[in-house]
């Protein structure tokens, strides 16, 4: 993470890279006129983009339910000072007083250095949405980073990790590159280890005609969550579900949502839809994705080209339902360890998927500790977002934005005898919580739901 101007600043993509992402980088000389260009557009397209801009009361509420704040003790990551690195360009340029007084009411003119600062403190935002619960004027700050970001965009200023994965998306359909022979030949080994583990025969259909359930999983269970993809696996085996993963999208995620809104189309849109369609399904499932599954839920109807033919649910509201239904014979003592779970963002603050996530765990372990504070009100996990950066000082501040939820973990004793078990039901919240739980030494393994329903099965 290089510094610029005292500032750390994710590392950017190249020219060239952005070129992938069908971005042709803005000069430097001409950024900011067009990125007051696009801020005009913003604010004559979003009333509540002009609300955050012109609400704001300054009264910090906001300061101390900001986890990037409390881990870092920056003041521009208060969520109302974060805002205020675009309301004084707003401020400036768009309202009387500004253009009368500037400074004297805190409006500033547009640079290259303010660039530099929405740069990195918007990149600094987990996008949790914690901020908007407690605002007494209903401010949602993430709205603002959104829109900061799709301007970065614009003008040719996106990190390297969103770029790759917004190039790998557009070439095959997920986030990690990797082409339908590797899906295929990735899906049968993790059929040849549940076989070997529990003993158990599952197959995992590929691009099947006539299936009735799409399954959307997220592409970093085919690497780092394989117990996620394993225990989706072994649920749709048991009910007996047609189903299929598409290999155009085995991706849950859509880093599109993080930066440009034409990548969520696209990805959401353009390849689910045709998918579905090609496929002649009835029925989408969403795999374990917190972001992903909010662009689903919230985009898809609001972007769609065409009529959305196909219910989308999540894989969690299945399950929830085979459970209360007694569709499902389940031994939680095979999950005997303690065990507490940690709410992603976007499924509790913006899907309301909460008590399904409850109604699941309590079936299927037998030690289940909440955290406090909990649902709706729990801190993100510091990855949020796809705030994954592996450079060094990015590497730190993560850290940094992961303690108050280590904090969480901590309180809840399950990591006391270093046996416990930190279930993270997001794929995100998983890549941030493995380097997490080691680094704050919480004496946890971090597991998916899926992972602890598919262990608990008990098979006729």
């Amino acid at each position: 993470m290089p510094i610029v101007n005292g500032l750390k600043v994710p590392v950017r993509a190249t020219d060239e890279e952005m070129r992938h992402i069908h971005i042709d980088p803005i000069p430097d000389e001409q950024k900011p006129e067009v990125a007051l260009q696009h801020l005009d557009e913003m604010r004559k397209k979003f009333r509540s983009f002009v609300l955050a801009m012109e609400s704001c009361i300054k009264c910090g509420a906001c300061a101390e339910n900001c986890h990037t704040y409390l881990g870092t003790r920056d003041p521009n990551n208060i969520p109302t000072n974060r805002a205020e690195l675009i309301r004084k360009i707003y401020r400036r340029y768009f309202t009387l007083e500004g253009r009368w007084f500037g400074k004297l009411v805190g409006a500033e003119d547009i640079n290259l250095d303010i660039i530099e600062q929405w740069y990195s403190y918007f990149y600094q935002c987990n996008e949790c949405r914690r901020c908007a619960m407690v605002c007494p004027m209903g401010i949602d700050t993430c709205e603002v980073t959104f829109i900061g970001r799709q301007i970065l965009h614009w003008l040719g200023i996106v990190p390297k990790l969103h770029a790759h994965v917004g190039a790998a998306m557009e070439k095959v359909g997920n986030h990690t590159g990797l082409p339908k022979p590797g899906i295929v030949d990735t899906l049968e080994f993790l059929a040849e280890e549940i076989m070997d583990e529990f003993g158990v025969e599952v197959e995992f259909p590929v691009d099947k005609p006539d299936s009735d359930i799409l399954y959307i999983p997220s592409s970093a269970d085919f690497l780092l969550n394989p117990y996620t993809l394993m225990g989706a696996g072994m649920f749709f085996t048991y009910i007996g579900a047609n189903w299929t993963i598409p290999s155009t999208v085995t991706e849950a995620g859509n880093f599109g949502l993080l930066f440009d809104q034409q990548f969520t189309q696209r990805h959401n849109v353009t390849r689910l839809l045709d998918a579905a369609q090609k496929l002649g399904v009835k029925k989408i499932v969403w795999g374990e994705c917190g972001h992903g599954w909010r662009a689903a839920k919230m985009y898809i109807p609001t972007l769609a080209d065409r009529p959305v033919r196909w219910p989308i649910v999540h894989l969690h509201d299945e399950v929830a339902y085979y459970i209360k239904t007694n569709q499902l014979k389940l031994d939680p003592t095979k999950n005997s360890r303690p065990t507490t779970l940690h709410d992603p963002c976007n499924y509790g603050r913006a899907c309301g998927l909460i008590q399904q996530l409850r109604d699941v765990i309590t079936a299927v372990t037998t030690d289940f500790r909440e955290m406090t504070p909990n649902r709706e009100k729990n801190f993100c996990c510091g990855g949020g977002s796809a705030i994954l950066f592996d450079d060094p000082e990015m590497y730190e501040l993560r850290i940094k934005f992961s303690q108050t939820k280590a904090d969480q973990v901590r309180a809840t004793g399950v990591g006391a005898n270093g046996d416990g078990v930190l279930c993270a039901p997001c794929s995100i919240c998983k890549a941030q919580l493995y380097p997490m739980v080691e680094e704050h030494k919480l004496g946890v393994e971090v597991k998916g739901l899926i992972d602890l329903v598919g262990r608990a099965l008990v098979w006729k």
